[in-house]
């Protein structure tokens, strides 16, 4: 192990924050058995609550609270994220509450985001000055949508998700919708029925155009099979555009379906039966 510096916070509370993809393509399948894919990652102020504080009594607690609560101590990607470390460095131990908001299966990356979280923060907790580098190699052995969290900007993510580069522009301004029937897609689930072929535009260059002008180009290769497996989701991001939405897609591989406003459309009511939730973009 590496020697542990002095800690300077004991406890510390963030917010770990879901993303949304900007269109995703599944450009082929690995030799590995992964599947290379292309995707704009996008942050979305919708946000679990995370707090870590240095164990009093020296024994390592993890309690959570909210959505997902069925999830084994030992599954739990900030459990592991603190394990990880545990590995490298002698760090005390400590309690974790994580509060979840984030549905879980819904191609938001609420784990991921708890997992890159947990990283970061304990790295200052105990400071040990890993550096962004670091957290990202970190990062990337707890999961392909972890690393984004690190930086958590918009980012082209190609390879398996986990190469980023990233993108110079805001959708600050728009209002996003986010709806989630009472459906958990698994990752191995929603590829099992992927087809991979090439996109049918640049990803990268969406940056060049406002939202209001990807309807029809920009979409989400999960959705030829996933909504054919589940038709409410197509039916969310049909009542999306019926809305108002100037923009409507699938998110990763989940279940979540978002809408993008130019003005707040306060849709709760209208999906009432499903998980929803909407807010302003940064």
């Amino acid at each position: 192990m590496l020697p542990l510096q002095s800690a300077i916070d004991e406890r510390m509370i963030s917010f770990p924050n879901a993303k949304i993809n900007l269109g995703l393509n599944i450009t082929e399948k690995r030799p590995d058995g992964y599947h290379n894919i292309e995707s704009v990652l996008y942050p979305v102020p919708l946000c679990d609550i995370l707090e870590i504080i240095i164990a009093p009594d020296k024994q390592f607690e993890f309690r959570s609270s909210g959505l997902n609560t069925d999830c084994k101590e030992a599954d739990n990607l900030c459990v592991k994220a603190y394990n990880l470390l545990h590995e490298h460095f002698d760090t005390p131990p400590v309690k974790m509450w994580l509060h979840k908001i984030i549905p879980s299966g819904a191609g938001l990356g609420g784990g991921s985001a708890d997992a890159a979280f947990t990283l970061c923060m304990l790295d200052k907790i105990f400071n040990l000055e890993l550096g962004k580098p670091k957290l990202i190699e970190l990062a990337t052995i707890l999961g392909m949508d972890c690393p984004f969290f690190v930086d958590n900007l918009p980012a082209l993510a190609t390879g398996r998700g986990d190469v980023l580069t990233p993108l110079d522009f805001s959708l600050k301004g728009h209002t996003i919708c986010i709806a989630r029937p009472n459906i958990h897609i698994s990752t191995a689930e929603a590829y099992a029925g992927a087809i991979a072929h090439p996109g049918e535009i640049c990803l990268a260059s969406l940056t060049a155009y406002s939202a209001s002008s990807w309807r029809g180009k920009l979409y989400n290769q999960f959705e030829e099979t996933l909504f054919v497996k589940f038709p409410q989701l197509q039916s969310l991001k049909d009542s999306f555009y019926d809305s108002g939405a100037v923009y409507a897609s699938l998110s990763g591989s989940g279940s979540a379906v978002y809408g993008i406003f130019t003005s707040a459309p306060d849709l709760h009511a209208k999906f009432e039966d499903n998980f929803y939730w909407e807010g302003e973009l940064g």
